[in-house]
């Protein structure tokens, strides 16, 4: 391992232990410096490691926060965090992810096609929980980037940071996901579809992978026309 990579482990272990909630701000750089005996440079580059993993989020003049980057601002995330209920997420879901699907296949650029592929290695390849997740967001959301339309993107990135806020209490009883995880195999077939401009399958597709992911989550969510 190299040594960056071990702070950036570090980082996320003293993230971790300090019980941290979604959306709670880091201390001052100069702490965590002090924490984990290095220097700010350092610090920097691991931060911007797990930034790009979706696992904390930066603002200038504000300082470092845990999880995604929202699109709203904390009150307003907060604020429909305590009023969003789980299953009325999964029912926006499966209405606009499908259709983000298809537009992707429609418009996506080849550097799309390699982010989404990146993403979907990322997945298959992560060492823990946590950083599967993170890289499972980033693919669903370089799905909507692909889509090229703004509006579309950011009615993703609202549902994106409430659905992160929203407590699921899936238990997990492995470290990682198995090496046969249903998710990987549909993820696959996504981008897939999405490379070969199938607009349809990949659409199916991802209804495909909500039903999974759901089934195991909250079964009774599903909408019953999906």
């Amino acid at each position: 391992m190299t040594e960056m990579n071990d702070l950036s482990h570090r980082l996320r272990d003293l993230i971790d232990s300090a019980g941290y909630s979604h959306n709670d701000r880091l201390p001052p750089e100069r702490e965590l410096c002090e924490a984990l005996g290095t220097t700010r440079s350092k610090l920097r580059r691991a931060l911007a490691e797990l930034e790009a993993q979706g696992l904390i989020w930066r603002h200038v003049g504000r300082g470092t926060f845990v999880g995604s980057r929202p699109v709203l601002n904390l009150k307003d995330l907060t604020f429909l965090r305590d009023q969003i209920k789980p299953v009325q997420v999964v029912t926006v879901r499966f209405t606009i992810e499908p259709e983000l699907c298809w537009l992707a296949a429609q418009h996506a650029t080849k550097s799309d096609h390699d982010q989404m592929r990146l993403c979907a290695a990322r997945c298959r390849n992560a060492e823990d929980w946590r950083t599967y997740e993170a890289w499972d967001y980033n693919l669903h959301h370089a799905i909507a980037r692909a889509t090229h339309n703004k509006l579309f993107l950011y009615f993703f990135e609202t549902l994106n940071s409430v659905r992160r806020a929203v407590v699921w209490g899936q238990p997990r009883a492995t470290k990682k996901p198995a090496a046969n995880y249903s998710s990987f195999i549909e993820h696959d077939a996504i981008v897939a579809s999405i490379v070969q401009a199938d607009a349809e399958g990949a659409a199916q597709g991802m209804v495909a992978h909500l039903k999974s992911v759901y089934s195991r989550v909250l079964p009774a969510s599903i909408p019953p026309d999906a």
